[in-house]
């Protein structure tokens, strides 16, 4: 233990020295971080440590989702796949209907019932079917399906609410799941959400139908439905109820001017859509064409030609910011069922920053009061104990900056705790140090001994604490990860400091000094 190979010196010199220089940031000001980047070299660290919303202040909403919307779909659609199945076998209903959970048939002939359930099976097999009066089918899904779509739409739904804040530009936001159909959404730094909540509170669903030109706009009749037109308020039109092309075939869309100086939306289509979509407009020359969102008319050209690029604009009466928003909506993706937001609350910056200076301050008496501690204990040994705690602070940040982890209050809960854990390993290691002399041990033995003999009790006591701030991480909700982040990293950086850094500079002071006692 007191031989150190060079090969482990650099090492520890080199893990010492990046982790300095990836802390800096964190004690430089924003415009000489913003300088850094743009005028040094990429090698050199710039990122600083992201603080969460309970520190920097910002927004958080709490989302609702609407599940019973998609169920209500699934059970249209499960209408809307029979009724063509049913015509092709040229089997009589009386009626078919969709209800909350599933369909309902009455046939007009009772000998048709097993060939229909032979149907519903082909359409969806986790319809549970049953027969009542021998003429009327109620196909509903089974629990374990309705929970299978419930968890399918919360975790899209959170995913396409990510996409969109993230084309925002919004910087770390936190955003998660909360109870069966609620979703968390932080945003550190924004104080005004309105953009946010405009945007999330857009289903998004955008849909192509042909307008039925025979129709007069303001009664729907068998396979049209009446929308609202956005540029004419108070108009509306019938369009066909299904619709030709759908929004998830869109790839890519972006804002961009149009023919007459105004603002518009180009969009392209995937393989499947540009194609579908030459057809369509090759079929319907002279047509309208409306392009539907939320069940909104924004636009309804004329088809002159057919398109076969795979490519085509939205253009109406956008501002710059509407047509960006709309992109935006477009590219993220259509949420499967509406978002209800049910608490909204805003953190001042102020607060965030009285919090900070709480927390910089109960570190820094936390730091003092240990070094204070250690100086007083062990004397020179102390010292070497109070470096490799500074050095482990350091550690600690850099990782979190590379990390690109978000402080919150806990986070630096886990932070003072780690400085009284730090020292932990070095307590063992001298007492073990102090026992071996008094048995009359040599300084040189009782050092080595002394690592060697805590070493086992040093890993047991940082294993058990590491697998405590794993099931944390694992099963706890945001702040509670965030205490168990600091945490695990700083058992980690408190290991190395302890073992590798106190080692090497007790070893460097034994070799150059040759002491016959030890000053403890």
């Amino acid at each position: 233990m007191i031989n150190i190979a060079r090969w482990k010196i650099i090492t520890i010199l080199i893990v010492c020295v990046l982790g300095i220089a990836y802390s800096t940031p964190n004690f430089i000001g924003a415009d000489a971080r913003n300088w850094a980047e743009s005028n040094l070299p990429g090698i050199f660290p710039s990122k600083s440590i992201n603080l969460g919303l309970d520190l920097q202040g910002g927004s958080h909403i709490l989302l609702q989702v609407e599940l019973d919307n998609v169920i209500s779909e699934r059970a249209e659609g499960i209408v809307t796949a029979l009724r063509p199945e049913l015509r092709k076998e040229k089997i009589r209903y009386k009626r078919l209907k969709d209800n909350k959970t599933g369909a309902t048939i009455t046939l007009s002939n009772a000998e048709d019932v097993d060939r229909v359930k032979e149907i519903i099976k082909d359409v969806d097999r986790s319809l549970l079917i049953k027969v009542k009066n021998n003429t009327l089918i109620e196909a509903t899904f089974s629990e374990e399906a309705i929970e299978e779509i419930q968890i399918q739409t919360i975790e899209q739904s959170i995913e396409i609410v990510r996409r969109r804040i993230d084309e925002t530009g919004t910087r770390e936001p936190i955003i998660q799941r909360q109870g069966d159909d609620r979703i968390l959404v932080q945003l550190p730094g924004v104080e005004d959400p309105q953009r946010v909540k405009d945007l999330l509170g857009k289903t998004a669903k955008m849909a192509f139908h042909l307008v039925d030109m025979s129709a007069d706009g303001s009664t729907s009749r068998g396979g049209t439905m009446i929308l609202p037109l956005v540029e004419a308020p108070g108009q509306t039109m019938a369009v066909e109820r299904k619709p030709r092309l759908t929004g998830d075939t869109l790839t890519n869309a972006q804002y961009s001017p149009d023919q007459t100086g105004g603002s518009a939306v180009s969009f392209r289509f995937n393989t499947f859509g540009a194609k579908r979509f030459c057809d369509l407009s090759r079929e319907n020359v002279g047509r309208l064409f409306a392009i539907v969102l939320d069940n909104e008319i924004i636009s309804a050209p004329r088809i002159n030609e057919a398109i076969c690029g795979g490519a085509g604009q939205i253009s109406g009466s956008f501002s710059v910011k509407e047509a960006n928003d709309l992109a935006l909506l477009l590219r993220a993706g259509a949420l499967p069922a509406p978002l209800n937001i049910i608490e909204e609350r805003t953190v001042g910056p102020s607060l965030g920053a009285d919090s900070v200076e709480a927390g910089k301050i109960a570190s820094a008496i936390g730091m003092t009061l240990v070094l204070i501690f250690m100086m007083m204990t062990y004397r020179l040994f102390g010292v070497f104990a109070n470096v490799a705690l500074l050095v482990n602070m350091a550690l600690i940040v850099a990782l979190l900056s590379g990390l690109q982890a978000t402080l919150t209050l806990p986070g630096i809960a886990g932070i003072v705790l780690t400085i009284g854990m730090a020292v932990d390993a070095n307590v063992l290691i001298f007492e073990r140090i102090k026992e071996e002399i008094r048995n009359g041990r040599s300084v040189m033995a009782a050092v080595d001994a002394g690592y060697s003999r805590a070493m086992g009790t040093i890993i047991d006591s940082n294993l058990t604490t590491l697998i405590a701030a794993l099931i944390l991480y694992s099963f706890g909700t945001g702040p509670i990860k965030g205490f168990a982040v600091t945490l695990g990293i700083g058992i980690i950086t408190s290991f190395f400091s302890a073992i590798m850094v106190t080692r090497l500079m007790v070893v460097l002071w034994l070799k150059n000094k040759r002491p016959t006692t030890l000053p403890l």
